[in-house]
C-alpha cells in the first residue's frame, strides 16, 4: 500500500504515525475478533450487593478521604445533542402529515419541556407567537426554532448545555447539574471541588463561556470552589476510514477520511488528569435534587468500597515486595483475590512453584481498580456486566457492549440476552499504585478490544473503526467489581422524551 508525500504529511499533522495508520488497516483486512461470553454477572455472582449495615462506615471512609482532596469528578460530554433529536429532525425533514398521533403528542406535551419559556421568548423575538403557530399546527416552524439557528439552535449544541430540569429558582442545565452533584460528593475539607469535562472542539468555546457565567452562583450556593479542567478529544486519536476493499478512504478532494475513535479516545484525557480516587458519569445522567440523596450515597459507599480494596490491595503488595512470605500470607493473598476482587486465575494455577504464583499475585494486584454501579436491567439498550472466558481458560469481569458479541453465535447470543444487570457508567476508579505514583492507563487496555462500522460519506460507504471503548476495552486490564446500586441512581436522557420522565419533571 502506498500512500504520496500529501499523505504522510496529513497522517502527520493528525498527530498519527504511519506506523499505527498501518496497524489500523491490518484490523481491517483481519476483522475483530468477537469476546467469549462465560455467563452473565448475576447478584453474588460477579456482582456485590452492599448490606444496608455497611454503608455508614463505607461513606465514612470516603468522606475521610474526600476530605484530604483525593477526589474528583469525571464528566465526558463530547457528544453533540443532534442524536437526543433524531426523530424531531426527522419531522423536520418530513411533516409529521401521515402520524396525526405523533403531531398531537408533541403538541401536547411541549409546554412541559424544561426550555419551553425560551422557546416561547425565540419564537417572539422573531415577530411570531408560538400560541399562533400551535393553533395553526405549524409544527414545523416551532420544530425549526428549537432545532436550528432561527432560535435555540439546540439540534447543535451540546448535552451539556441544554436545560434538562425546572425549579423553583429557575431551570438548570445538565452541566449545571453535574455542578451540583460535585459540590455534593467531591468537596475536599478546604470547600474545593474538582471536576474535569470532555468536550468537543467546536463547543469548548461555549461550554467555557457559560461555565463563567454559572460557577459564581453554585459556588456560593454551595458554598465551594470550583476547580475545573476543559479538554477535548486529541485528533491523535483519530482512526483512518477504508473502502469496502480496505482501501483508505479517500474524500472528492482526494484526501485521506479520518475519523473520531469514539469515547474509548478519552482515555488519552482521563489518563492525563490530575486524579487519584475519580468518579465517572455520563453527561446525560443526571436526575432532580429531589433524587440526588440516593445517587450521593451510593456514590460514596461505591468509593468507600473501593478504598478498602485499594488499602487491602497495597497492604498485599507491600508484602509481596518483602523478602520473606509465610503460608498464612499467601492464604490470605489468594482469599483476597478470588473472594474481593474476583480474579479467577488460569486452569493450572495450583500446580505453579510458589515464585510463578508471586509474580501472577504481583501482576494481577499491581492494575487499575474500578468498582461500578450497575443496576437491574429494565430494557434500556447497552452494555451489561458479564464473566468473560480469556485465551489462558482465566475469566475476567468486563463490561460487554452488544457489538462485542458474535452475532452468529446461537449460545453467545443466548448468554448475552439472559443479562438481568445493565451498566449505567456509574464507575468510581483508584488510578494510583501502592507507591503513590499514577498508573499509565494505556498499559491496561486490549487492544483487540476495536469495533467496526458501515457508515457512509457522501453517498459512499465506508469502514469506520472505533478505539476499546473507555469502560469496555479500555478498561480491560483493570481490577472490576460490580454493585448493584438503586435504578433510581440511573437516570439517562437519550431522546428529548426521556426529559418527561417522572425523575426529570418537577
Amino acid at each position: 500500500m502506498t500512500f504520496s508525500d500529501a499523505d504522510i504529511k496529513q497522517i502527520h499533522n493528525e498527530g498519527l504515525s504511519m506506523e499505527r495508520v498501518m496497524e489500523q488497516i491490518a484490523i481491517f483486512v483481519r476483522g475483530v475478533s468477537p469476546i467469549q461470553l462465560n455467563r452473565p454477572c448475576t447478584a453474588h455472582d460477579g456482582i456485590e450487593v452492599i448490606p444496608p449495615e455497611d454503608e455508614g462506615k463505607l461513606i465514612a471512609r470516603y468522606d475521610q478521604a474526600a476530605a484530604a482532596g483525593r477526589c474528583l469528578k469525571f464528566v465526558p460530554a463530547s457528544g453533540a445533542a443532534s442524536r437526543m433529536f433524531k426523530e424531531w429532525f426527522r419531522a423536520l425533514d418530513q411533516p409529521w402529515k401521515d402520524s396525526e398521533a405523533s403531531a398531537v403528542s408533541f403538541a401536547e406535551q411541549l409546554g412541559y419541556y424544561p426550555f419551553y419559556n425560551d422557546l416561547r421568548q425565540a419564537i417572539f423575538n422573531s415577530g411570531e407567537s408560538i400560541d399562533f403557530l400551535m393553533e395553526e399546527k405549524k409544527y414545523n416552524d416551532i420544530l425549526a426554532y428549537i432545532l436550528t439557528s432561527r432560535g435555540l439552535q439546540y439540534g447543535q449544541l451540546p448535552k451539556a448545555l441544554l436545560k434538562f430540569h425546572k425549579y423553583p429558582e429557575g431551570i438548570r442545565t445538565s452541566l449545571e447539574e453535574h455542578l451540583v452533584e460535585a459540590a455534593l460528593y467531591v468537596t475536599a475539607a478546604r470547600r474545593i471541588s474538582r471536576l474535569h469535562i470532555t468536550v468537543s472542539p467546536e463547543h469548548r468555546q461555549p461550554l467555557e463561556t457559560f461555565l463563567d457565567i454559572i460557577r459564581p452562583v453554585y459556588e456560593g450556593l454551595f458554598s465551594v470552589t470550583y476547580e475545573i479542567g476543559v479538554s477535548c478529544q486529541e485528533t491523535a486519536t483519530n482512526t483512518i476510514a477504508v473502502d469496502m476493499e480496505n482501501r483508505p478512504f479517500r474524500s472528492d478532494d482526494g484526501q485521506l477520511c479520518f475519523r473520531p475513535g469514539g469515547h474509548g479516545a478519552l482515555l488519552k484525557n482521563l489518563n492525563n488528569v490530575d486524579g487519584d480516587i475519580i468518579f465517572l458519569k455520563n453527561i446525560d445522567n443526571v436526575a432532580l435534587d429531589r433524587v440526588k440523596l440516593v445517587t450521593v450515597r451510593y456514590k460514596k459507599a461505591l468509593a468507600g468500597l473501593l478504598l478498602k480494596l485499594q488499602e487491602e490491595t497495597f497492604r498485599y503488595l507491600e508484602c509481596l515486595a518483602g523478602d520473606r512470605i509465610g503460608e498464612e500470607e499467601m492464604m490470605a493473598i489468594d482469599d483476597f483475590c478470588r473472594d474481593k476482587l474476583h480474579i479467577v486465575f488460569p486452569i493450572n494455577y495450583r500446580q505453579w512453584p510458589l515464585e510463578k504464583k508471586k509474580e501472577i499475585w504481583r501482576e494481577k494486584l499491581d492494575r487499575p481498580i474500578r468498582v461500578c454501579g450497575v443496576v437491574r436491567n429494565e430494557g434500556e439498550p447497552g452494555g451489561g456486566p458479564f464473566w468473560v472466558q480469556e485465551a489462558d481458560g482465566a475469566q475476567s469481569l468486563q463490561i460487554v457492549e452488544e457489538m462485542q458479541v458474535d452475532p452468529r453465535s446461537v449460545n453467545q447470543q443466548s448468554l448475552w440476552r439472559g443479562a438481568t444487570y445493565f451498566n449505567p457508567v456509574d464507575l468510581v476508579c483508584g488510578v494510583r499504585n501502592f507507591a503513590g505514583r499514577k498508573f499509565d492507563l494505556e498499559q491496561f487496555v486490549d487492544p483487540g478490544a476495536v469495533s467496526m462500522s458501515i457508515k457512509s460519506e457522501r453517498g459512499r460507504d465506508l469502514k469506520a473503526l472505533e478505539l476499546p471503548g473507555l469502560w469496555n476495552g479500555s478498561m480491560a486490564k483493570w481490577n472490576t467489581v460490580f454493585v448493584e446500586v438503586p435504578i433510581e441512581t440511573f437516570n439517562p436522557v437519550k431522546t428529548v422524551e426521556d426529559l418527561l420522565r417522572p425523575q426529570h419533571l418537577s
